[in-house]
């Protein structure tokens, strides 16, 4: 009988019967609790909160795990949301809390589903493109920086390669798992989302103050706290780890909207996009990042040059018209006057400090063609380094950073890399038919120019979550051409002939 019910409802099936709760009385569900009831006790009354700690990350880990690894678009919002929010978690805990392990952990099991899913997939046609051959090459010269003569220190190489190297092997897990429109919408509603959340938090802490935890990261670090305190206004970071990251999110989130509002959706959805945009880019005032003030228009630029139509090229002079009044017009408002320094770069005292440490650090770049090594900069340079000429540079800037560590050579590369990226996306934008599609690749397109302006005066792509954001965005400007080929190939399609995402 049993063989019977196997065969023809399967043991899924037969076990799910079995185990139904209905079928089983009040004193049997209470005798199969009752060890576990027990064991949790014991656990609790012996270690305490670690105890604790633990079932938490045995009930609610192993699920997530087997998730993340099991079905990788789960896995890929799971890292998004990570990214977003674990720093500002990380306000709650110690100082040396290494919370960047567990985005690595997520990291690398996306990566450990992703070969196994390809055990049983011998197709390797969805990364013959030119973007994925770049960026083979960019992390093989990652890790040939491990052997880098004139770098200081190993264990800075690795500390920096998680961040900077590594991290672009999300690029193919992207690539590969996200392949449906539907998945791509849910992608953009959480990333819409966490930058709202990022907005209000911002928001809160401009307007209604600092919350105990935060007043408390703010203060825990002198200089942390002199870099964010900046002529009698403290710079707001909101969720994010630094003002940079969470300006630039909101630019990004910005355009976004403004891509998005062209699509043929509803009028609420429209009246959203329309609330959204304004918000994003009043809580990114409250940074006070210069660099991210000229990002919007730049943005606009390309988007009137690219869906060259009189409307977009009307409402984006109107802005244009709006900008320069706002630029030139007489102010006492510290936001506003800070905002206006950013299109007067000659006179910002920063600016020509940055200008001179570039000058100056020429050399030294001209001199070394593969660099000082990954990490010779910044905080692993700090501390693996500290005497050495680098650890004390203050790069700034994320090309001069890749100048330094990775010479002239690496900087040629990195530079072509973006050009490879952005001229992908282009392209694939005027061919794409599908509307949607077509504005999500033109979202992307435009996040990423914006990421690379940003990357001149600041640092913009070493950070979480714009690490991740970037390569996600370059996988789309893919993704989106092949669901395109696909929907036109169903449709008999014969132009396609040639075409490859």
């Amino acid at each position: 009988m049993l063989d019977n019910q196997v065969q023809n409802n399967g043991l899924k099936g037969y076990l799910r019967k079995k185990l139904q709760l209905s079928s089983l009385t009040t004193t049997t569900i209470i005798w199969l609790l009752l060890p576990v009831a027990i064991f949790i006790s014991v656990v609790v009354a012996k270690m305490g909160i670690i105890g604790v700690a633990g079932l938490l990350a045995v009930i609610i880990g192993i699920p997530v795990v087997y998730g993340i690894i099991a079905y990788p678009q789960f896995g890929i919002a799971v890292l998004m949301v990570v990214s977003f929010m674990l720093n500002y978690a990380s306000e709650f805990l110690p100082n040396d809390t290494p919370t960047g392990i567990l985005l690595d952990g997520i990291t690398y099991m996306l990566i450990f589903g992703f070969f196994i899913k390809k055990k049983f997939d011998n197709s390797w046609d969805y990364f013959k493109n030119p973007i994925t051959y770049l960026v083979l090459i960019w992390l093989g010269y990652n890790f040939l920086e491990a052997v880098n003569p004139a770098s200081p220190s190993i264990l800075a190489w690795v500390y920096t390669v998680r961040t900077v190297g590594f991290i672009m092997l999300m690029y193919f897990v992207f690539l590969y798992q996200i392949n449906n429109i539907i998945y791509i919408r849910f992608l953009f509603k959480i990333w819409l989302g966490l930058c709202l959340l990022a907005a209000i938090s911002g928001f809160q802490q401009e307007n209604f103050g600092l919350m105990e935890f935060e007043r408390k990261w703010y203060y825990s670090d002198p200089l942390r706290l002199s870099f964010l305190f900046i002529n009698g206004h403290l710079r707001k970071v909101a969720i994010f780890p630094d003002p940079v990251t969470f300006s630039y999110n909101m630019v990004v989130a910005a355009t976004m909207c403004i891509c998005f509002f062209m699509l043929n959706i509803s009028k609420t959805k429209k009246i959203i996009l329309g609330c959204l945009i304004p918000f994003y880019l009043l809580t990114m005032l409250y940074s006070g990042t210069r660099g991210a003030y000229v990002l919007l228009p730049a943005a606009l630029a390309l988007l009137a040059i690219l869906k060259f139509n009189k409307k977009i090229v009307a409402a984006v002079l109107a802005a244009g018209f709006m900008l320069v009044i706002v630029v030139f017009m007489p102010t006492s408002n510290a936001t506003i006057k800070r905002f206006q320094s950013a299109f007067n770069p000659s006179a910002d005292a920063s600016f020509n400090v940055r200008a001179e440490n570039q000058k100056r650090i020429k050399p030294y770049i001209l001199s070394h063609p593969i660099g000082g090594g990954l990490g010779s900069v910044g905080i692993w340079g700090r501390r693996f380094a500290p005497n050495s000429m680098l650890a004390k540079f203050p790069p700034d800037s994320g090309y001069v950073r890749v100048a330094v560590e990775m010479g002239w050579v690496g900087l040629l590369l990195f530079c072509t890399l973006m050009f490879v990226i952005l001229y992908t996306g282009i392209n694939h934008y005027f061919l794409i038919k599908n509307p949607e599609l077509k504005t999500y690749c033109l979202a992307m397109v435009l996040g990423i120019f914006i990421y690379n302006i940003g990357n001149y005066p600041q640092q913009a792509l070493v950070q979480y979550p714009s690490n991740i954001l970037f390569y996600l965005a370059s996988a789309l400007l893919n993704v989106t051409m092949r669901l395109d080929i696909a929907e036109r190939k169903a449709q008999g399609d014969t132009s396609i002939k040639g075409l490859k995402a």
